[in-house]
């Protein structure tokens, strides 16, 4: 889940518009991504059970 604005990034959905496959792992994710809600870096990022 972002610590900026709250948005949360599924595993099993991935984010295919921005080139991230279904199913990619969070761990897998490029370490240059950022939000596609406000631009928050993946550092900005804290794991959440849901």
């Amino acid at each position: 889940m972002c610590l900026i604005c709250g948005w949360v990034y599924d595993e099993e959905a991935g984010l295919p518009e921005e080139g991230i496959a279904a199913g990619t792992l969070w761990d897998d994710v490029p370490m240059n991504w950022t939000c596609p809600e406000c631009g928050a870096r993946k550092e900005d990022f804290e794991m959440v059970a849901i």
